[in-house]
């Protein structure tokens, strides 16, 4: 849930089994009608899931059952954590820019962070410091040719 002048917005997450963001959409409303929304988009883009966490919000249900009618839904209260600790960077940028100032600013600006955070910051948890030194400077390379490319 985010503030944004007051009044509660909800932050819908997909997030794939490495912990790497899909999308985000950014909703009043929590409920069968935005999860029917937010997993019909999800589909179209990468195609039928096999494993649906959810939290236990009990309008995930029937949403699932109809759209992912193959996938293995499961709401557990531990099992969404990986989804959850997605959100720490967002709330990071979040306080920093203090606060989100409308629903569409909110929604322009987290879906091309998630991409460039993963982008630029490599999970260093997972590398060695020489992996972890190459990766960031691939992503530096990457960043100076688009630079480069949007300039021409």
């Amino acid at each position: 849930m985010i503030p944004i002048n007051g009044v509660k917005h909800w932050l819908w997450r997909a997030v794939d089994a490495n912990g790497d963001a899909l999308d985000i959409l950014v909703q009043t409303r929590r409920n069968a009608k935005a999860a029917k929304r937010f997993l019909a988009r999800l589909i179209a883009q990468f195609g039928q899931p096999r494993v649906v966490i959810t939290d236990k919000l009990r309008s995930y249900i029937k949403p699932n059952a109809r759209q992912a009618p193959g996938a293995d839904h499961r709401a557990h209260k531990g099992l969404n954590n990986r989804i959850e600790g997605a959100h720490r960077p967002t709330r990071r940028r979040e306080k920093i820019m203090g606060r989100f100032k409308s629903p569409r600013q909110a929604q322009r600006f987290l879906s091309s962070h998630d991409q460039i955070n993963t982008t630029f910051k490599p999970r260093r948890y997972h590398l060695a410091s020489a992996s972890y030194r190459h990766a960031r400077s691939d992503a530096l390379e990457l960043w100076s040719a688009y630079t480069l490319e949007m300039t021409a």
